[in-house]
């Protein structure tokens, strides 16, 4: 469908995983979600969480995966195919930790990077071709071995932070979807504000 665009935000279902670093993308849709004063409904047919908004002319989905992280692309692929969706329509939402804490990045395509939400996507889409909105998390004393951190929820210390992070994420959602690609890209690509 022309005017529909799809805004997925990864993350793990349960209550333990909630405010986890991993569960990011989770955060910045339902950040939307609640800006935009629009309600979840839970749609088994794509085992997702959907919420639908008109936003700048365009129908909007914001879409939480249901099942686990490891296989997002299975609801992301049903979607795209349902609404015959063009790829540059479909924005992903995703932890890095390869980026610094503080940093968010959009891009066009790219690699995986070894998340293996954005691996299943790849796998389901058969491309790299649609555009992620990495939100850094960093990682603890620069460790290879990052279950437990990124597992873990934002400390004392952080949570201002990710909330700046957040509303900048959210605030460049929105660009994209009002303005385009590389005008959220050349606006907000970087270190939020209070990190730099």
């Amino acid at each position: 469908m022309e005017n529909v665009f799809l805004i997925v935000g990864l993350g793990n279902l349960g209550a333990e995983y909630a405010k986890t670093r991993h569960n990011a993308g989770f955060l910045l849709v339902e950040r939307l979600a609640a800006k935009w004063k629009t309600d979840w409904a839970n749609e088994r047919k794509f085992e997702a969480r959907l919420a639908r908004a008109d936003r700048s002319g365009k129908r909007v989905l914001l879409c939480q995966p249901q099942t686990f992280m490891n296989l997002s692309g299975e609801t992301v692929g049903a979607l795209k195919n349902f609404y015959q969706l063009p790829l540059k329509q479909v924005l992903v939402a995703v932890d890095d930790a390869d980026l610094p804490f503080g940093e968010i990045r959009l891009r066009a395509s790219g690699s995986s990077g070894g998340h293996h939400g954005l691996e299943s996507i790849e796998q389901h889409l058969n491309t790299r071709e649609f555009a992620r909105l990495r939100i850094g998390i960093g990682r603890k004393d620069g460790a290879r071995e990052i279950t437990d951190y990124v597992l873990g929820k934002f400390s004392a210390g952080e949570t201002a932070l990710a909330e700046k992070v957040l509303t900048a994420a959210a605030d460049q959602t929105e660009v994209w979807l009002k303005a385009g690609i590389q005008k959220a890209m050349s606006q907000f690509n970087g270190l939020v504000e209070a990190a730099k």
